[in-house]
């Protein structure tokens, strides 16, 4: 069953009179429980493409269904609830409260849905006991390795067993050692839990432990290869 499913979709942008097309025409379904990574050079589409699926930009036209849920017309506060609801971040830059310690980072996304303190205790000391950094909890993000900090993230983006984490180049600060672990970590999470996951790379060594590897070029989908 599709977690994910956008026809015909297009984002062009009015770059001195002249049309720029980000999207042109992208249709991709990706079903619950798969791990897929999204390739492409700079300026490909990947990004923007992933911008739309995260629900931080709507496209131009074409149409963008999350879960069964038309998301494309949306407005801005209602797209705010969908990436609440239904979508955990992971991003390169690990976008950590530099004030706040590995416990009150995972919290963040439950305050948000008004869960009570005490279950928002509970559920993030859960996902950080899962990620290896129970006894991080109350480190600042200084105080933790890069590494630390991703699984910190990861953490984040679960709490509130969202069924999509969407992953932009969550490797791309650290060193290959801590990279290869970070992989094998989202490859245990998409296993044992089932969540959909959606990975930005460049890199082919990161994207060969997904399942998927679609390949956008010049706005469009021009591979879309499955393994096994």
């Amino acid at each position: 069953m599709a977690l994910i499913e956008t026809q015909d979709i297009h984002k062009i942008y009015a770059m001195d009179e002249n049309p720029v097309y980000a999207l042109n025409g992208v249709t991709l379904s990706i079903d619950k429980g798969e791990f897929v990574a999204i390739m492409g050079p700079s300026g490909s589409g990947k990004s923007t493409f992933m911008s739309i699926l995260g629900c931080l930009d709507k496209p131009t036209r074409g149409t963008y269904k999350l879960d069964g849920i038309e998301v494309d017309r949306m407005t801005r506060d209602e797209l705010a609830r969908v990436r609440n609801e239904k979508i955990g971040f992971v991003f390169q830059g690990y976008n950590l409260l530099s004030r706040a310690n590995a416990l009150e980072n995972v919290e963040l996304p439950m305050i948000y849905r008004g869960v009570p303190a005490s279950e928002r205790r509970k559920r993030a000391l859960e996902a950080l006991k899962i990620m290896g950094l129970a006894d991080r909890a109350h480190h600042l993000p200084s105080q933790l390795s890069g590494g630390q900090q991703q699984r910190v993230a990861i953490a984040r983006s679960l709490v509130n067993n969202a069924p999509l984490l969407m992953a932009d180049e969550p490797t791309g600060n650290l060193d290959t050692k801590t990279s290869i672990e970070i992989m094998e970590l989202l490859v245990r999470l998409n296993e044992e839990s089932g969540i959909t996951i959606v990975l930005v790379t460049h890199e082919s060594d990161i994207a060969a432990f997904s399942h998927r590897i679609v390949r956008f070029l010049d706005g469009r989908v021009v591979s879309d290869e499955r393994k096994g």
